[in-house]
């Protein structure tokens, strides 16, 4: 007896011993992308049913000095889509609709009604055009409230991209039309219809809809930029403009509920949850996309709305979920997410190395000062403040720029680098821009 008790205490220590171990590998994985201005929010990684890890990182509200916590309430962008889906499968099962019904059979007159149906919609491959790609109104409207009838007009006023089925093309539009439709077949609106189905039978207390009258302790701010010498607050995106494509507020506990109702079949039926994971084209399920990744199937998506990212990532053989939201715009979640599954699953990844910043001499600095043009209508500002340059490209905020060399600056905000080209004279005719594994070249206009 004495001997199996000395057995399971051992085992105990060694599991112990293990979290603890897996727990401060995370810790250092997410704090290096922290640190290097990377990541501003909150992440939450499960296993097997339980949450191994789960901590916010640097500020809720950056002017106020508050901190994230576990509890940070955020815009989560496009994971909403999944809502939208999930819903659109419920009125399926209980025969109020088909994923086979035309457009027009809800909106008579639509462009293409006659042939986009609720799959199309669900799939992006409806030929909608994508209306958050129409600058004129996410730039300047985004803030006021529009009527279902408002948005509509906006969307039927877009020519169509494609033929219905013939390619994917990811398009907001179908989705708010999907939100339109559940209101035409409940008779509610949608926020209600999503969370009587949904929020409130799962307990996601902490979600919802009009983040922008949300009045929340835990309710973050978003930026478009959040760096030590630059801040930029984003307008909040109201809530009737990225309706059901993208307007649900939630946290990093609540979105787990979510992912745990999935990977137990509850809120759909197996066949509907087997039809939301089947890829359509492109790796696009229902709301969802589905790859693999070492050697295992994954389902995700990402978010993103004016001063907020999102990134939701599972495993289901594994039950492995990974999930992050941020309020600093940033671009690094779905590189976060799929090492902190790299490092649950055993596999090789890499921790982000600190960019250390050369002091630069200010005069060589004053150089760089001017607009270049690296595409008609796009050019990159630089401008200079004391001993720092900043870089502003068309429609976009100031970024910091740091000197690796006397000519190479590189961003910590976004993985990229400026390097800044003279001619045979030593003066500085353009700039070369690397970003994405592309190098657009932009010529000193001013």
């Amino acid at each position: 007896m004495t001997k199996l008790l000395f057995s399971f205490l051992l085992a105990l220590c060694f599991y112990a011993s293990n979290g603890q171990d897996t727990e401060k590998k995370i810790e250092t994985l997410v704090s290096a992308y922290a640190n290097e201005g990377k990541f501003n929010g909150t992440v939450l990684v499960a296993h097997k049913g339980k949450i191994v890890y789960q901590k916010g990182f640097g500020w809720r509200r950056a002017e106020e000095k508050v901190p994230h916590t576990e509890g940070s309430i955020f815009q989560i962008g496009s994971i909403t889509k999944q809502f939208t889906s999930a819903v659109i499968m419920q009125l399926q099962q209980e025969k109020k609709l088909s994923v086979q019904d035309k457009l027009e059979k809800y909106f008579a007159g639509f462009p293409n009604g006659n042939k986009i149906t609720i799959e199309h919609l669900l799939t992006h491959t409806s030929g909608l055009f994508n209306y958050t790609s129409d600058s004129t109104l996410m730039n300047r409207d985004v803030t006021k409230s529009y009527s279902s009838a408002d948005m509509i007009a906006i969307f039927k006023s877009y020519p169509p991209d494609f033929e219905p089925g013939s390619r994917f093309s990811y398009s907001n539009t179908g989705y708010s039309m999907l939100g339109y439709i559940i209101e035409k077949v409940t008779g509610k609106p949608y926020e209600a219809v999503v969370r009587q189905r949904i929020l409130q039978p799962l307990g996601m207390s902490s979600s919802g809809f009009d983040f922008t009258h949300l009045d929340h302790p835990a309710r973050s701010k978003g930026y478009f930029l959040l760096q030590q010498s630059n801040v930029v607050p984003a307008p909040v995106v109201d809530s009737t403009i990225s309706y059901s494509a993208g307007a649900l507020y939630s946290t990093v506990g609540d979105l787990y509920k979510w992912e745990r109702a999935i990977g137990t079949d509850k809120i759909l039926q197996p066949a509907s949850w087997k039809a939301v994971f089947t890829p359509y084209k492109q790796t696009y399920g229902y709301g969802w996309s589905i790859d693999t990744l070492f050697g295992q199937t994954y389902t995700a998506h990402s978010g993103g709305i004016h001063g907020f990212a999102s990134f939701l990532m599972r495993f289901p053989q594994e039950e492995l979920a990974v999930i992050i939201i941020d309020n600093a715009s940033s671009e690094s979640l779905s590189a976060i997410s799929r090492s902190l599954a790299a490092l649950m699953l055993g596999k090789p990844y890499k921790i982000p190395e600190p960019k250390k910043a050369l002091a630069a001499d200010p005069a060589i600095l004053r150089q760089y000062v001017g607009e270049y043009e690296l595409a008609p209508g796009f050019t990159i500002t630089v401008t200079l403040d004391g001993s720092q340059l900043r870089g502003q490209a068309t429609g976009q905020p100031a970024f910091d720029l740091f000197a690796e060399k006397e000519n190479l600056f590189f961003l910590k905000v976004v993985e990229a680098k400026v390097e800044f080209v003279r001619d045979a004279q030593g003066t500085v005719t353009e700039m070369i821009l690397y970003q994405n594994g592309q190098q657009p070249r932009g010529k000193k206009i001013k």
